[in-house]
């Protein structure tokens, strides 16, 4: 179960992300949902990759 990991650390790095570049609360809940959505469709392809291969 690589996806929510993934979608934690995604959700997590854009916060931060946001956050440092002074964002409001908005800007920090839109960046989090978007790397959190992203992150999380790279984990649910390397999953599937993993399980194909092993």
């Amino acid at each position: 179960m690589i996806v929510i990991p993934a979608a934690l650390a995604g959700a997590l790095w854009g916060g931060l992300l946001a956050r440092r570049r002074k964002g409001n609360g908005y800007d920090i809940a839109q960046y989090a949902a978007g790397y959190g959505i992203a992150f999380a469709l790279l984990g649910l392809f390397a999953s599937v990759l993993l399980d194909r291969l092993y």
